[in-house]
């Protein structure tokens, strides 16, 4: 590829965010290149005391429509379209009188923030750019010739063309934009194609296209010899893409995972209600707890599985004060997630240099609809987020006993916790707190006495006598397909079970539950996660 310069000689801005485009206009006429604009842009300019012909005056035509008619003209296409060098499409603009257009600047009608602000459906459809994606992919497609510009933060880039080559731009510079261009309106016409589908509830569009805005490079993914980066959806939830960070070394891949997971997860816990901490390791909670504050829900979840604990994450559904900055500092923590610090708090972890500290300003509602999305191979899977929430289920007791409001608490709590851990899940809690989890293993069994040795191991470092497990309740994610997996749960010392049931063999895992005196209670629905 040879750097073809093209000079430019005029520019065409029409942009809804008029962030930075004075002084963009500014440079440019000092570059002698005339300015062409529309509407709302070109009063803009003209109100700075800069020289700007109106779209109209090129054209021809009036803008009408209510705007919506403005660009879309052969002599704004013919400009951005015709490819200098070639000899017919010269003798056409010549005899159209169509001018050239060497530059565009267009950024594209707000239709992402007008959805994201609650626009009701007519307003949003007004925010559907229709002139600006024509001309951003015609100037794209064109890009041997001109130079298209769809994002603020490459105006400096292009200045600094300008000026080291007298006014023209290099073809590197012009295929970098185009490039950006094409992803801009892909991004674009993602937003509006998810949003009409939400709208008419449509389940499985024939089409399905998701857009973002790069939030961060990263160096590297789940491990160093893979690639990654990280995107912003047009979906604005409370969490790790939309945190501020006060401090510590930049996310990786993994932070940003395992953060997600813990912010997800100490969701599901009203703040108004109670005081909630999740630590997350590889993906899975290692341990949960609410508490009277803070301080006590760490120290609860800490001591389901210190050892995992250490390296992890921390997240908090309230606002992050001293004591718990101070007991969450005293160990190795990657990173603490809170809606809010005070300034304390801040001070303390602030002496932990490489600790990240993200904030969020609220949290996700854990009964929000939205979509997730995997990568298969060739093919994408699309799901509505897990939205179940166990307040909201009908719980129905399946055994002759009934658990005590103790043991239902304690149900409630570890079926919370089941919905985010790695499938097949099974949750040991006591007294509102982990205090055995086993995760992600294809014997449900196995998962019940992995959690049982995790509690026996946290016992031997808190020098108890027996493990927590003991008169604890237990929750599974998916129904028990035979009585072995919740008699490995009894051994442990399990007293109530909770779980989705509706096994073929329901019947045979509730006659072992009054066979052992357990109380068992059925939510009617699944919570699989992998």
């Amino acid at each position: 590829m040879t750097d073809q310069l093209r000079h430019v000689t005029r520019a065409l801005l029409s942009v809804s965010d008029k962030s930075g485009l004075l002084e963009f206009a500014r440079a440019l006429a000092l570059h002698g290149i005339e300015l062409v604009s529309t509407g709302g842009t070109a009063r803009a300019i003209a109100e700075a005391g800069l020289k700007v012909k109106d779209v109209s005056d090129l054209t021809g035509f009036p803008e009408m429509m209510d705007g919506r008619v403005k660009t879309l003209h052969p002599k704004v296409h013919g400009g951005l379209l015709a490819i200098r060098g070639k000899a017919d499409h010269a003798s056409a603009m010549k005899s159209h009188g169509i001018a050239q257009i060497d530059l565009l600047v267009v950024n594209l009608y707000p239709f992402e923030a007008t959805v994201d602000r609650g626009g009701d459906f007519e307003e949003c459809i007004e925010n559907i750019d229709i002139g600006g994606p024509a001309m951003i992919r015609g100037a794209a497609k064109n890009h041997n010739d001109v130079a298209v510009v769809v994002d603020a933060a490459d105006y400096q880039a292009v200045l600094d063309e300008l000026k080291a080559n007298q006014g023209a731009t290099t073809l590197h510079l012009r295929r970098r934009l185009a490039a950006k261009a094409y992803a801009r309106t892909a991004a674009y016409d993602a937003a509006i194609s998810n949003w009409f589908a939400n709208e008419l509830n449509t389940e499985a569009p024939d089409f399905r296209a998701f857009g973002g805005r790069l939030i961060q490079a990263l160096r590297y993914g789940e491990n160093p010899h893979q690639k990654a980066a990280f995107y912003l959806l047009p979906e604005r939830r409370p969490g790790v893409s939309t945190q501020r960070q006060l401090q510590g070394k930049e996310l990786s891949y993994n932070n940003i995972n395992d953060t997600d997971a813990a912010f997800e997860c100490v969701a599901e816990f009203d703040p108004k209600r109670t005081a909630a901490c999740v630590i997350v390791k590889h993906a899975n909670p290692c341990g949960v707890a609410e508490g009277s504050d803070l301080l006590d829900a760490y120290r609860k979840a800490l001591a389901c599985d210190s050892t995992s604990a250490f390296g992890g994450i921390v997240a908090l559904n309230r606002t992050l004060d001293a004591g718990a900055a101070r007991a969450i500092t005293e160990i190795f923590t990657e990173v603490i997630i809170a809606p809010d610090a005070t300034q304390e708090a801040i001070a303390i972890v602030s002496a932990k240099k490489n600790l990240r500290l993200l904030l969020t300003g609220g949290l996700p509602d854990p009964r929000a609809m939205g979509l997730t999305a995997k990568t298969v191979a060739g093919g994408l899977l699309v799901q509505s987020r897990d939205n179940a929430v166990v307040d909201d289920m009908v719980l129905k007791v399946a055994t002759k006993r009934a658990p005590t409001e103790a043991e239902m608490r304690d149900l409630m709590f570890a079926f919370r916790v089941a919905k985010h851990v790695k499938s097949n899940t099974i949750v040991y809690a006591k007294d509102l707190a982990t205090v055995g989890i086993g995760a992600g293993q294809m014997s449900r069994v196995d998962s019940a006495r992995i959690a049982a040795r995790k509690a026996e191991d946290a016992a031997r470092e808190l020098k108890l006598v027996q493990p927590l497990t003991k008169g604890s309740v237990v929750a599974s994610d998916a129904f028990f397909p035979f009585a072995d997996g919740m008699l490995a749960c009894i051994e442990a010392g399990a007293t109530a079970v909770i779980q989705p049931g509706g096994s073929v063999r329901d019947n045979e895992v509730i006659e072992a539950a009054d066979a052992h005196g357990i109380a068992m209670v059925l939510t009617g629905v699944r919570h699989f996660r992998h």
